[in-house]
């Protein structure tokens, strides 16, 4: 039987005690589906040594904070996630629970779906509900590379999972005079049951800005045609106080590291301005970025598809536009 004040849950990641900008963004949507007023958007946290990520939460918009605090939440596994989430949307009984689309979303949503019955609908870039009486959560998300978008509706008389796409809302600001109720949840597992343990993490050593938080991106496709070619990109977003990008074709030629891929299967941008050089304009690279505010196109070819996409575009070979560019920005800025 559903509950009359079913609960909107977020779950959200914690980063070095606070909250990650992905459950910010996820905070934000959430809030535009509490709209009954028996509804109350809540999060789940899950951590070792939870500080102030609770009031954190609230600050964010959250109504209610549960957590879960246990010492081997050092190591990060999903079949412990799972099984914590599952426990616990026992215990709330939400509508809908909400994860972001990143590893540990993509590993633990569909068998959060599966262990509590439930339909789950991967990579959503936006979520509403619709205002009849038999109400229906929208689940917008695109399809075939791209090339289209697709609204599937679930019936919020039982529980709706989805994951949201990175960068889909922009990120909640902090209201330190909000006030919400918060809720340790009293679930343990079995660690030494699980067949899967964390053997070892790697950071990997990055330099500058990362691409998520840059607000200038400089990116380049295999037009570009050598790794040679990227260091006039990367004076370009130097000046621009920027960072480098780029396609599938470059980090395939072995021309520049994977860990820069932005796409479909890399990461998801939204910087105020987003420079595309050499860049094909090819759906599964677009659905990385046109979260972004202003897209510039530098390319050969006057009938390349990333023109369409584009605020202003460039026709010409890039080591001939970008020196003249960079000199006359650099008389700008610097």
């Amino acid at each position: 039987m559903m509950k009359d004040n079913k609960e909107i849950l977020v779950c959200c990641e914690i980063c070095d005690d606070v909250l990650t900008i992905a459950c910010r963004e996820l905070l934000t949507i959430g809030r535009t589906l509490n709209s009954g007023p028996n509804q109350s958007l809540s999060t789940l946290l899950i951590g070792k040594n939870i500080k102030s990520a609770p009031e954190e939460a609230i600050s964010f918009g959250a109504d209610k904070v549960y957590f879960i605090e246990a010492p081997y939440f050092a190591d990060v596994s999903p079949d412990v996630y799972v099984s914590l989430i599952t426990r616990a949307c026992q215990q709330i009984e939400p509508s809908v629970l909400i994860l972001a689309h990143n590893d540990m979303g993509r590993d633990v949503a569909p068998r959060l779906a599966a262990r509590l019955n439930s339909a789950v609908i991967m990579d959503c870039t936006g979520l509403a509900t619709t205002n009849q009486a038999n109400k229906h959560l929208l689940q917008t998300k695109l399809v075939y590379g791209g090339n289209a978008i697709a609204v599937w509706a679930g019936e919020l008389n039982q529980l709706q999972i989805v994951t949201v796409r990175p960068r889909s809302a922009i990120a909640a600001q902090p209201d330190a005079s909000r006030h919400g109720e918060i809720i340790q949840l009293n679930i343990t597992v079995d660690y030494s049951a699980f067949k899967c343990h964390l053997v070892q993490t790697v950071k990997e050593e990055t330099k500058g800005l990362k691409l998520e938080d840059a607000k200038a991106i400089v990116t380049g496709g295999g037009g570009i045609g050598n790794a040679d070619g990227f260091e006039l990109l990367e004076k370009l977003a130097q000046v621009l106080g920027g960072a480098v990008g780029v396609t599938r074709v470059p980090c395939d030629e072995g021309w520049m590291p994977l860990s820069l891929e932005i796409g479909q299967t890399g990461r998801i941008v939204s910087p105020k301005l987003y420079v595309a050089i050499g860049v094909s304009g090819a759906p599964q690279h677009m659905t990385g970025c046109l979260g972004s505010n202003i897209i510039v196109s530098i390319n050969r070819d006057p009938d390349a598809r990333i023109f369409k996409e584009s605020d202003f575009g460039i026709v010409g070979d890039y080591r001939q536009v970008l020196p003249p560019l960079i000199e006359k920005l650099k008389s700008l800025y610097i």
